[in-house]
């Protein structure tokens, strides 16, 4: 059984900065690309940033600049960096990625971490 488990979020002024984590755990899986989403209170989930095996990165043009995504392999842990945060930024945020154990090659989402931004 993979799953995902985030930290990081909490509340934070606007231009201020926060980075939020997402480590996988449980046994013998490899995971491929990672990402972000983030759902605002009545509002959909969005796609923010995807960071593949190798390092490429693509991100939601409302975030480019201010937004970093990356991985840490060996670790098993995608990051996201958050930069210059804005009170429409504040959401539930979610990692994903597409992970093999064994012979299933599935999706799985964390529980989500709050993000506040907000004077």
């Amino acid at each position: 059984q993979v799953q995902l488990v985030e930290s990081g979020g909490g509340l934070v002024q606007p231009g201020g900065s926060l980075r939020l984590s997402c480590a996988a755990s449980g046994s013998r899986f490899s995971i491929y690309v990672m990402r972000w989403y983030r759902q605002a209170l009545g509002g959909q989930r969005e796609w923010i940033a995807a960071v593949t095996t190798g390092g490429s990165t693509n991100y939601l043009e409302s975030v480019k600049g201010r937004f970093t995504i990356s991985r840490d392999n060996a670790k098993n842990t995608v990051y996201l960096q958050m930069n210059s945060l804005q009170p429409e930024d504040t959401a539930v945020y979610y990692c994903n990625a597409d992970i093999r154990a064994g012979d299933d090659l599935k999706n799985y989402w964390g529980q989500g971490t709050q993000v506040s931004v907000s004077s």
